[in-house]
Formats: structure tokens, sequence, C-alpha cells
């Protein structure tokens, strides 16, 4: 028989969870007139979905771009903040870096019981604007080669950030795009004609909206303005409360109806071997913020004093599933779907979190 786990108690709906292996087997009355092997007790505390994170460069002390194999050895970090899912990121870095990533990412396999799972890799830069580099190594920073980018989403690279006006960077985005990775504008330096170029191009992503792109203008709307305004776009943004003034995240949610999609952009100890000076968020030594050390579940209760507690939810959970296109489950709770669930208290914080149907990561007694 099929190793079960009974999630009993819930507040709101699902009320109960019924998981077998790593699926959604019953729901509601159904799980409760199943017997289970294992049973949590989730009284005062709501199911929702797992948290997916498409912005994770490391956490802790683990550095990605410095330290690939650091990928394998994140999960049980990032499930502390509710993540089950997530992006490990490659910053702007010399070539040969983005395949060792893709090495360690395969390596890293399911994850199972160690933690959240990371879905592929997310490469930000170095295909970005030396005007707009923000922590990035300027060094780094190099036009898009074609072969490069070709290559990367056929290995495992599931989205990529650049900037649309250097060059063959609209070849570059259709090259993503047609391969069923996402493009996304970010970084960028560009107008606003240029970025609608680049979103008919097949961009549908935009990485941290505000940070690292001219400010909108109300006669120079900028990237910012055409990727509010572009209902094909879904628009990351890092909801700490810093790299991002709370008016404007408001602002911005009510502009994006649905469309948005937050990120933590957690940092470890360095950023692509650069040191970070750590505090309430991190900042090189010349200080240039450089990442948040806030986890997901901090960006959902930000955002929930903002836009509500579910629209907050969804920009963690079904708008990055949407995005990335994934479709066993996660985002989601139904039957048949992928076992990842986080259970929040009232004041949404992680109680537990479980990924494919094995509780990871425990603060009340079950």
């Amino acid at each position: 028989m099929a190793e079960r786990l009974l999630v009993r108690g819930l507040v709101g709906t699902p009320s109960a969870v019924l998981l077998e292996e790593d699926r959604i087997s019953a729901l509601d009355e159904e799980a409760l007139g199943v017997e289970a092997a294992t049973t949590f007790d989730g009284s005062g505390l709501s199911a929702h979905p797992g948290f997916i994170d498409l912005q994770v460069n490391g956490i802790d002390l683990l550095d990605f771009t410095s330290e690939p194999a650091a990928i394998g050895r994140a999960g049980t970090a990032l499930a502390r903040h509710g993540v089950t899912s997530f992006l490990p990121t490659i910053v702007s870095s010399p070539r040969g870096t983005v395949e060792a990533g893709i090495t360690a990412w395969r390596a890293a396999g399911e994850g199972g019981p160690a933690g959240a799972v990371p879905l592929g890799l997310h490469v930000e830069g170095p295909f970005l604007s030396p005007q707009r580099a923000g922590a990035h190594d300027p060094a780094a920073l190099r036009p898009p080669d074609l072969d490069e980018v070709r290559d990367w989403v056929a290995a495992g690279v599931r989205l990529i950030t650049l900037a649309p006006e250097l060059p063959d960077a609209l070849e570059a985005i259709a090259l993503i795009a047609g391969s069923g990775a996402v493009a996304s504008i970010g970084h960028t330096d560009a107008d606003a004609a240029t970025t609608t170029r680049a979103i008919d191009a097949g961009a549908r992503y935009a990485t941290h909206l505000f940070n690292a792109m001219p400010p909108l203008g109300h006669r120079q709307p900028g990237a910012v303005g055409a990727l509010l305004s572009d209902e094909r776009v879904t628009i990351g943004l890092i909801a700490d409360g810093i790299h991002v003034h709370p008016l404007v995240l408001a602002i911005a949610a009510r502009a994006m109806r649905g469309r948005l999609s937050l990120v933590s952009d957690l940092v470890g100890g360095h950023l692509g071997g650069q040191s970070l000076e750590r505090g309430p968020h991190a900042r090189l030594a010349d200080g240039t913020i450089a990442g948040a050390t806030a986890g997901l579940d901090h960006g959902v209760r930000t955002m929930a004093t903002l836009i509500g507690p579910d629209a907050a939810i969804e920009a963690v959970t079904v708008a990055p599933a949407r995005l990335l296109g994934l479709e066993d489950g996660r985002g989601f709770i139904r039957l048949g779907g992928r076992a990842d669930l986080v259970l929040l208290t009232d004041r949404l914080e992680v109680a537990a979190t479980i990924v494919g149907g094995r509780v990871v990561k425990q603060a009340v007694a079950s």
C-alpha cells in the first residue's frame, strides 16, 4: 500500500488533505474517510500550495554562482520559508559557470525529503546593461551569444534575464521563448518601445521590476511603464519593503491585476564571488543593494497587508506555476496534483512545509 499522510483539522478549505506518496489523493470529508499511516494535526492552520521562488541566489552561507554544488544543499533551508520548488539563480559570471550550475542542478535531483526541489536554473546575466548592472560584476557582462543560449535552454535553464537593447537580444528572446523557456526583461536601460519589441518577440517576465531599470516617468515610461501596461507579462517583484517602497508595491500590484510574481532574491554570504554585508538586506562594500536576506514568506506577509492574503499567496503559487508551464499540480491544491503544501498560521507564518508528501519543516506538534 502506498505511504499515506493525512493532514486534518485545517481551517478553511480544504479542511483535510490526504497525501499518497507524492500526490494529493483526497480532500475534505473524503480524506477523513481513509485510513492513513501517519496523521498531522493541522488545527488552527490553513493549507496552501507550496511556494515557488523564481529567484534564489543562495541562502544562509550558500551561493549558487560561486559554488554551484550548493544547489543540492539549499532545499531544507528554503523549506523554512514555505518554499517547495525554486529556480537556483546564477548571476553574471565567467563562461562555464552556467554549465557548472546545470551539472549541479542535475545532481541535486528531486530533493524529496531534503526540502525544496530545484526545477531548473534562472540565469540572470551576463547579458545585462552595463548602465544597470546593479550588484553584478561589470567585468562579467557581455552581449548575448545565441549558440550559448541555445545550449543552455536545451540543458535545463528555465528562465533567462537579459536586457533587450543589447545586440542580438531580440533574437535571443525569440530563441528562448521558442524553446519553451522563459525570457525575462531585467537589468535594462531600454525605453518603452524597445521593451515592447522584446515582449512582441516573446519575453513574458520582468525580473524584479523597478530595480536595475530607469524610473517610471510620466513622459518617459521606459521599461517599467511598458511592462506594467502589457498584460502578456508576468511581473516579478521583491517585496521585502526595502527594494521597493510598500506604497509603490501597492500601486504596481493594482496595475498588474493578477500578473504579480513575488520572489525573494535571497542571497548567501557572497554573490558570484563578491563578499556581502548582511543586515535587513545585503549590500556590496560600496553600498549597492545586492539581494535580500528575508525569505519568500516575508514577502507574502508584506504584500498581504497591501493586497490581501489570497492575492499575495497566488503570487507565489499560481503565478509562477503558470509562467513556467508546470502541469503536475504545483501551484495548486487539486486531486492528483503534486503533494507540495505549506501550512500557515493566521498571521501567515510558516508552521509546516510538505514536499512530495513528506513533512520537511515543522514548527508544531503532530
